[in-house]
């Protein structure tokens, strides 16, 4: 290509030093016009002559500029080839330089404005890209965007993680997602080009996901998964709450209306049977109060707003303050608290709130584990921890009860703790208060040989101790220490 524009330079220098021979020839015969005939014969074939041996010499000439301009012009298209490639490739800092031939200096400044103005619209795109992905990254929804062939054209990092198969692009939807519920939802939107909404619970085990998938204006669609397992979650145990509450109170309120109801209606009863009415009356109105009081007490461990006071307390005088405190209670029933064996280890702990955990423990084995006859409340340092127990020596409890004891409502044995007079709700309190505590606690049991409530709290580390008990020695040394006034001892 380049050859044939040099050949067509040649013809065209040669053209133009021909032109120009043709038309000095003709001035010249015009000047020579009035001379005599073989005078303007014989200065015209000089004058032919001398143009003929300058045309030939032009001629090599000619052949040398359209070489040297079709190389410079050869060098201009390399380079701005060269140039094109760059950019093809995404590289905008490219820049081209030129021999300046027709202009080609001001075409090259174009070109390089051009580049310039790419780069910089790249570069904000590139930045654009980069802080939509974070932010979409950073959302706890997962998002995937879809073709309008229904492929997966992008996903945020949500999606890689929640989806039980792996995040291929280019590929199908249903090679990611495969939950039918989704993928309807899907089709319907690229069909309707409109909003749509559902549910998925296959999406990943064991969690609900809200589904909403957008139109996009290129034909595609946004898939948004909200994961709403927490929300179906505390649905599902606020309406088991209510029906629970509902169903305990409306058994002691039927029970105290039948015998008020018998009371007025009826005359001249034996005042035995008027006194055993109203000692039934009494009791689901106990009944009543109890389950109120448990239910304040489990709103306020579960509140937000629920405060402790912990402070450094020995774990045996936690266990000795327990037993102190509720063995009227377990003489009553016909029982013995036994206190087993302690440690002196410290733990930061409320009193108030771990007398409320001890009375609701001990309280349980009093009912369930009358038929042991004792109970043994006692301590143990285990690891960073101090572990307290609770062991009574009743029936014990079945090992598919021991997952949900801690639930509230939930009974092992209905009728018995109905009976007793149990809300179902202090072992949901004991596990609120000990949760508070940055402690944990479980059951160990066996049927026919008794039942252990075990709960662990932190122990303060030693030199912690020893700073509180300086503390506490210095305390007792400034108030035993006499004071003076002036010279005087008072």
């Amino acid at each position: 290509m380049v050859g044939r524009v040099s050949f067509k330079l040649w013809l065209a220098f040669s053209a133009v030093l021909l032109y120009f021979a043709i038309w000095i020839d003709v001035l010249l015969r015009w000047r020579i016009h009035g001379q005599s005939f073989f005078q303007s014969i014989d200065v015209s074939m000089r004058l032919r002559a001398d143009l003929a041996l300058a045309f030939l010499f032009t001629l090599p000439v000619a052949g040398l500029l359209s070489l040297l301009i079709s190389r410079r012009t050869r060098r201009n298209q390399r380079e701005l080839i060269a140039f094109a490639d760059r950019l093809a490739s995404g590289d905008f800092s490219a820049r081209i330089q030129v021999d300046d031939i027709a202009g080609a200096h001001d075409s090259a400044d174009s070109l390089n404005a051009a580049a310039a103005a790419l780069g910089r619209m790249h570069r904000a795109l590139d930045t654009s890209r980069r802080e939509l992905t974070a932010l979409l990254d950073s959302m706890e929804e997962a998002v995937i965007a879809i073709s309008p062939e229904g492929q997966v054209s992008w996903s945020n990092a949500v999606i890689e993680k929640i989806s039980q198969y792996p995040v291929r692009r280019g590929r199908a939807l249903v090679h990611t997602i495969r939950d039918p519920d989704v993928l309807s939802c899907v089709d319907e939107a690229l069909q309707l080009r409109e909003p749509v909404k559902g549910r998925a619970t296959t999406v990943a085990a064991g969690r609900v996901f809200q589904v909403n998938v957008a139109p996009t204006p290129g034909g595609g669609a946004v898939v948004v998964l909200h994961d709403v397992t927490k929300i179906e979650q505390a649905e599902i145990s606020r309406r088991d709450f209510v029906a629970n509450v509902s169903h305990e109170l409306r058994t002691p309120l039927t029970s105290i209306s039948g015998y008020v109801e018998t009371l007025i209606e009826s005359h001249g009863l034996p005042e035995a049977e008027v006194k055993e009415f109203l000692s039934i009356i009494l009791k689901n109105a106990s009944r009543m109060n109890r389950l109120t009081e448990d239910l304040l007490a489990l709103a306020r461990v579960e509140s937000k707003d629920y405060a402790l006071t912990p402070q450094a307390t020995r774990a045996s005088d936690l266990v000795v303050d327990a037993i102190e405190s509720l063995a009227p209670l377990a003489t009553d029933a016909g029982l013995r608290l036994i206190l087993g064996g302690t440690v002196d280890d410290q733990v930061m702990a409320d009193p108030d709130a771990m007398q409320q955990v001890f009375g609701n423990l001990i309280e349980n084995g009093l009912k369930y584990g009358k038929e042991g006859g004792r109970i043994i409340v006692g301590c143990k340092r285990v690891g960073e921890n101090v572990e307290f127990s609770v062991q009574d020596f009743g029936p014990g409890i079945a090992s598919h009860h021991l997952s949900r004891i801690f639930e509230r409502f939930y009974r092992v044995d209905t009728a018995r703790s109905r009976e007793s007079g149990g809300t179902g709700l202090g072992l949901a309190i004991v596990k609120r208060v000990l949760e508070a505590h940055g402690g944990d606690v479980w059951v160990e049991s066996e049927i026919a040989q008794g039942t252990t409530f075990l709960f662990r709290l932190p122990a303060m580390p030693i030199n912690a101790v020893m700073h509180e008990d300086d503390q506490e020695s210095g305390a007792a040394k400034e108030e035993s220490s006499p004071s003076f006034i002036g010279n005087r001892e008072t």
